[in-house]
């Protein structure tokens, strides 16, 4: 009995670990950030870095890029962009 037990929780095991897998295949909402001295500058290299982020995963950029910027903080523009992306 402890066999059939033991056997049942490393085939669900299996099959969870196969789920998982396959939900990380779909996709997801990639970014990257920066804080530059300027807003430009700023916007650029997030960019850049969420395309190094996405080329990184292997993913695939989907849709337009998202880019939001923060300039209330003291002295220098962070910028976030965004991306939807596949694997």
């Amino acid at each position: 009995m402890k066999t059939l037990i033991r056997t049942g929780l490393i085939a669900f095991a299996a099959t969870v670990g196969m789920a998982s897998s396959s939900a990380y295949a779909g996709c997801v909402l990639a970014g990257g950030e920066s804080v530059m001295v300027t807003e430009d500058l700023a916007k650029f290299m997030a960019g850049q870095a969420l395309k190094h982020s996405i080329e990184n995963h292997g993913w695939t950029a989907r849709g337009a890029v998202r880019v939001k910027c923060d300039t209330s903080s003291v002295g220098l523009p962070h910028c976030t962009a965004r991306q939807k992306a596949c694997g």
